[in-house]
């Protein structure tokens, strides 16, 4: 990063960030229904895109998470009346525990084996919650209530909903960050690159492979709990498969290996199912196909990957460009 470069990538985020807070002041509760979601399935996919983008472990069953914690903010709110924002550390780490869990036998499995792995967890979580009917509510589900703005805050759940899913995803975009650019992050990545040699460099294969599965399951279950507070329903056929394939989706659309990618991700599995509903409503997933191909064509880095490639080559032209009223 250049000294010239340096204040636009700060500035950036920060001028994002401000647009963002403003947002639940101008929009239609509507509107701002649908980028809470943004924010929770942005968090959704950066958890999947530490285990699949920075380790390399494909996981098609990260559904199966994001259910476990949004029944476990769901029982908590219904059950036990517990306030809102307790649930959602809980549910982060029931599911990083979950994770971690799962990640032990599944070492021992590797590409499309550990992809059907994951796969069957998400086949068939939803069907085992569906058994525990006096904690899930069985088929039926729990009717939860939005959670209202705390301290008498002259917020609609609506708008605080916004507030705590966009601060959440700054926080976890941080953690991750840091979390990354440390020696658990150059651990992962030389995993994911030639994971003989990093066991060669005494890197611990094992131990940083289930903790990838676990911390991934962990960003994932907090997204799930905001969910539940969110749409105030949780039911298991809502977390089906095809929820898993989203996410996955959203990860090599946004960006693999990209955090700043997980919002591009998310954007894209928030409203491009609604704008191809709007262009065909009697063939809305064949549009939604012809979107994922261009963009796949277009853009086969995902989309930030296609961002930086562009400012790489922008700024080497502009290095390379003679200086004005020099020689040509």
């Amino acid at each position: 990063m250049t000294p010239r470069s340096r204040p636009l990538t700060l500035a950036l985020p920060l001028v994002t960030l401000a647009v963002a807070a403003l947002l639940p002041f101008v929009l239609s509760n509507f509107r701002l229904f649908q980028f809470t979601q943004v924010f929770i399935y942005a968090i959704a996919l950066l958890g999947l895109n530490i285990l699949t983008g920075y380790n390399g472990q494909i996981s098609l069953g990260h559904g199966a998470f994001y259910a476990l914690g949004a029944y476990t903010s769901g029982i908590m709110m219904d059950r036990w009346n517990a306030p809102f924002l307790t649930t959602l550390p809980v549910a982060g780490a029931v599911c990083l525990g979950a994770g971690f869990l799962f990640g032990i036998p599944a070492l021992r499995l590797e590409g499309l084996y550990l992809a059907l792995a994951t796969f069957s967890l998400a086949l068939a979580v939803p069907q085992i919650l569906k058994y525990f009917e006096h904690w899930t509510g069985g088929s039926q589900g729990l009717v939860l209530s939005k959670p209202e703005a705390p301290f008498r805050l002259t917020l609609s759940p609506d708008q605080w909903l916004y507030f705590v899913a966009l601060a959440t995803l700054v926080l976890s975009m941080i953690l991750a960050w840091n979390l990354l650019r440390g020696r658990t992050g150059r651990a992962l990545i030389a995993i994911r690159d030639h994971h003989i040699a990093a066991e060669a460099m005494g890197v611990n294969s094992a131990l940083y492979k289930s903790l990838a599965f676990g911390v991934s399951a962990g960003f994932t279950g907090v997204a799930g709990g905001l969910s539940a507070g969110a749409i105030a329903f949780v039911a298991p056929d809502a977390f089906n498969v095809f929820l898993s394939v989203t996410f996955l989706v959203g990860i090599v659309i946004g960006g693999l290996a990209s955090i700043a990618g997980v919002v591009w991700g998310a954007l894209f599995i928030q409203f491009v199912p609604n704008w191809a509903q709007d262009i065909s409503k009697a063939a809305p997933w064949a549009i939604y196909g012809v979107f994922l191909i261009v963009f796949m064509y277009t853009m086969p880095r995902g989309i930030a990957g296609t961002i930086r490639t562009v400012w790489a080559r922008r700024r080497v032209n502009v290095r390379s460009s003679p200086a004005k009223g020099g020689p040509p």
